[in-house]
């Protein structure tokens, strides 16, 4: 049974949200660079595990779409061996073990690899909440993206579809979930978005090492649940 996308409303964000996302653009920098301060000596252990698990480089950097489809670079601790390609999505590899570094299967579990995104979201690229950002490649979800309306916003390091299957769902649910924040963003989405984050990164769920399997008719997911 094929599960029915319904499309996202409205086309235009309301002057409502265009001023919480002005007020949001503050918190989100003032906030990176306090957790920068105060993580500094966490970010120093993770590159140190890195360049000694596998050498330098101990962040890695790839081009991403960010709002309004502009481009721009992304940070992470390198998690895969400096053999892996460069312009595909983790998830869509055939089998992303053999690029894995020791320490990179924990690092992506925990999701500390992520923590040099503070540096994105200081620079006014990122967000703490939005969409994930995409490879330019992945031109099905960007075009499923801008019919939802998600590209009117600064992509995210967690968002509302990370909490609802983060790499589970089809790139379809993805985008649909990415415009629904869209459609009801705001200061109480924001936070169930951010503390709900916490609980699946505890447990490590929903991250997909490899191409993800087609979904079972029996409806894990169901994405015409409305926030």
């Amino acid at each position: 049974m094929t599960t029915t996308i319904p499309k996202i409303t409205p086309r235009v964000l309301s002057k409502r949200a265009r001023r919480y996302m002005m007020v949001k653009d503050i918190l989100d920098r003032l906030l990176a660079l306090i957790l920068l301060l105060l993580l500094w000596w966490l970010l120093a252990i993770v590159a140190l595990v890195v360049i000694l698990d596998d050498g330098r480089p101990a962040i890695f950097t790839q081009e991403r779409v960010g709002q309004h489809g502009k481009t721009f670079r992304i940070y992470k601790f390198r998690t895969m061996k400096r053999s892996a390609p460069k312009s595909q999505p983790t998830h869509l590899l055939g089998d992303p073990r053999q690029y894995l570094t020791r320490s990179g299967a924990f690092l992506r579990r925990s999701s500390l690899d992520e923590l040099p995104q503070l540096v994105n979201i200081l620079l006014g690229q990122m967000s703490f909440v939005g969409p994930r950002p995409v490879v330019p490649n992945q031109g099905d979800l960007l075009a499923l993206r801008h019919e939802n309306m998600a590209e009117q916003v600064r992509p995210g390091l967690t968002g509302w579809a990370q909490i609802n299957g983060r790499d589970e769902v089809t790139e379809e649910e993805k985008a649909w979930l990415d415009g629904e924040y869209v459609a009801h963003m705001g200061f109480w989405m924001d936070i169930r978005c951010f503390f709900g984050t916490v609980l699946p990164v505890l447990r490590q769920q929903g991250v997909a090492e490899g191409k993800r399997k087609e979904k079972q008719a029996s409806g894990r997911h169901n994405p015409t649940k409305h926030p």
